[in-house]
């Protein structure tokens, strides 16, 4: 309970939520019940532990989403930057070769004074990262916190930078982010200008990783909750924004959950919705057999203009596709910090135009819509 209790102070100031502030507390103990997950007593320990090092800066509009600076950690040996592949590590000043330890890298807005700061304590540097890497796997990101490159099975910026261009504006919006993982896009929303993100998933690992992000990135106002949809009440009529992305095909009913977000939102707010699709015209619909690369969970795949009469038929209006891009694998990977298989071994080896079991490969469409009134 303790990282939500600014969370549930504040939102005594949001009318709007304030049936869900009388449940959030008991929803919480619940899901955060260590008895109940092998795991969970473990992360937490592991997230409890970290250091406490004051953040240089944070850039929530970065695309490797920033949290202070190689330097800040407490000085000692120096580390060569250039290991840590982050683009940050700060350049040498022209005509001066590397000092003892450090390794000429790329990077903007490093003088030489920082040149001097970029040092490591060697032991609290690497005790960082394992405790980073004991939350294995990582799938939504890139962060580079303090000069630690997570690169993420997902480049989940790129997500980022097909929609931010055709949303409406977030600069002092309550946002909702449904089925956020570890919180990747509530920091760019924050970094958006929205006053306040509540994102929820029931998925423990993407809590606690979200929860070590937020311990070096200090107090801000965003918030991962361990929770699924179900758990936030119908017709708040509360949040600016509501995204839902990689959610609608793991649910047996499509049409609920569109009428849940829609009830989320005030009136004129809007739907960010993401999803995968299929190529075909009005009532075409993909419901795979068994599996859809490899998912077991993946139930219903619409084409856009059937995707679109449904938001239609919820009663959203300016209905809007904005993007239908195809997953490739240089978005969705095997990396360091996600070691289990990834996007290419879910296609056929043949031909990635199908997944493994001869189905259309994943291609993924943004809508845009709007709650009526306002």
């Amino acid at each position: 309970m303790k990282p939500y209790t600014a969370l549930l102070t504040a939102l005594h100031g949001e009318p709007g939520l304030r049936p869900w502030l009388a449940l959030l507390p008991e929803q919480l103990s619940l899901a955060l019940d260590l008895d109940a997950h092998g795991d969970l007593a473990r992360w937490q320990a592991l997230v409890d532990a970290l250091p406490g090092i004051a953040a240089a800066g944070v850039d929530f509009n970065a695309d490797c989403l920033r949290i202070g600076a190689p330097g800040d950690t407490s000085p000692g040996q120096h580390i060569p930057c250039a290991l840590i592949n982050c683009g940050f590590a700060p350049p040498l000043p022209a005509g001066k070769p590397p000092r003892s330890g450090i390794t000429k890298a790329s990077g903007e807005g490093w003088g030489e004074g920082n040149q001097k700061n970029a040092i490591y304590d060697r032991a609290q540097y690497s005790a960082i990262e394992q405790a980073l890497r004991q939350l294995h796997p990582w799938r939504k990101g890139p962060y580079c916190l303090h000069g630690i490159h997570i690169d993420t099975e997902w480049r989940s910026d790129w997500k980022w930078q097909r929609l931010a261009p055709h949303i409406a504006p977030l600069t002092g919006k309550l946002v909702l982010d449904v089925g956020c993982g570890n919180g990747y896009h509530c920091w760019r929303m924050l970094g958006a200008g929205a006053r306040r993100v509540i994102g929820v998933d029931p998925t423990l690992l993407s809590v606690m990783q979200f929860q070590a992000i937020k311990h070096f990135a200090g107090d801000h106002p965003v918030d991962v909750l361990p929770l699924s949809f179900d758990a936030v009440p119908p017709d708040l009529n509360a949040f600016d924004s509501v995204f839902s992305m990689g959610v609608l095909y793991h649910l047996r009913s499509p049409i609920d959950h569109l009428l849940g977000l829609k009830g989320c939102l005030k009136a004129g707010g809007q739907l960010i919705l993401e999803t995968l699709i299929i190529d075909g015209g009005p009532g075409q619909i993909l419901v795979p057999a068994d599996r859809y690369a490899k998912m077991r969970n993946v139930w219903f795949i619409p084409s856009p203009p059937t995707l679109q009469g449904w938001l239609q038929r919820c009663g959203f209006r300016h209905v809007r596709l904005i993007d239908v891009t195809p997953t490739r694998t240089a978005e969705q990977r095997s990396t360091d910090w996600m070691r289990f298989h990834s996007l290419a071994d879910f296609l056929d080896p043949g031909d990635p135009s199908r997944t493994a079991e001869g189905l259309p490969a994943p291609t993924r469409a943004i809508f845009l819509a709007e709650k009526p009134g306002g």
